[in-house]
């Protein structure tokens, strides 16, 4: 059976994916999205989709990076957990398996990767969320995984997952008549921090503080940028898409 609830912010049925791109929402948000409770960085088919927690905040304990073009994620693998046995985890490799013999989660993404580089088969589907405060996380869309590989620079073993992000206008929302192709890319972190800090964290329309969105002032279809602070804006639910049934 398929998990719904009724988004706070829309107040309509939600579903996996059922946020749009750049969305800003809480834990407790993300969750009954999700349709559990999401207590790791990675999940691999959590209730039917697989989903991913990103943090690019100084200090963040993985390095996952965006490319300047904004529509490739590379996604750090998981450490072990610490244990008597592993109090270090930063200085072994990622396991790809578990010590009783079934696959980590690196594992399973590993070879779902594996599955479609070299079977062909579609590639798995992710949802990726980004953590840019305490409790305060930004929905960055679906991304398909189409390669992994073992990185051994800092002499150890990490994963590291190609993702690349899905066309938005795929997932809009049901009863959305006017997409746009604003959110082909993923606007850095940096950005997101900037343009939070700078609008106080409220809707530059309506002083709301909730169901807010990061929007792009110039869409970057129409040369507008995703990496300039300036073309980046709060905005409420209401008013992002007052401002789409204008764009041309």
């Amino acid at each position: 059976m398929l998990f719904f609830t009724i988004c706070p912010k829309y107040n309509w049925p939600t579903m996996p994916n059922a946020f749009r791109q750049g969305d800003v929402i809480s834990y407790p948000e993300m969750c009954s999205a999700i349709g559990a409770s999401v207590q790791r960085g990675m999940n691999f088919r959590l209730r039917g989709r697989s989903v991913v927690l990103m943090n690019r905040r100084p200090g963040a304990p993985y390095d996952d990076q965006v490319d300047d073009e904004g529509g490739i994620l590379i996604y750090e693998g998981h450490d072990c957990s610490t244990s008597v046995d592993f109090p270090h985890p930063k200085k072994v490799d990622q396991p790809e398996f578990s010590p009783n013999g079934s696959p980590t989660q690196n594992g399973l993404f590993a070879d779902s990767a594996r599955r479609h580089k070299e079977l062909g088969t579609p590639p798995e589907q992710i949802s990726v969320y980004e953590k840019i405060r305490t409790g305060i996380w930004v929905y960055n869309g679906v991304f398909d995984l189409i390669d992994f590989w073992i990185d051994n620079s800092t002499g150890r073993k990490v994963f590291k997952f190609k993702l690349k992000l899905i066309h938005s206008d795929k997932y809009v929302l049901a009863g959305e008549t006017n997409p746009t192709s604003e959110d082909d890319r993923i606007i850095p972190s940096w950005v997101k921090l900037a343009v939070w800090k700078r609008d106080q964290g409220k809707c530059q329309k309506c002083g709301s503080n909730t169901g807010l969105h990061f929007d792009h002032i110039i869409p970057y279809s129409k040369g507008g940028s995703s990496k300039d602070p300036k073309n980046i804006q709060i905005l409420c639910g209401k008013h992002n898409l007052q401002k789409h049934d204008r764009i041309e």
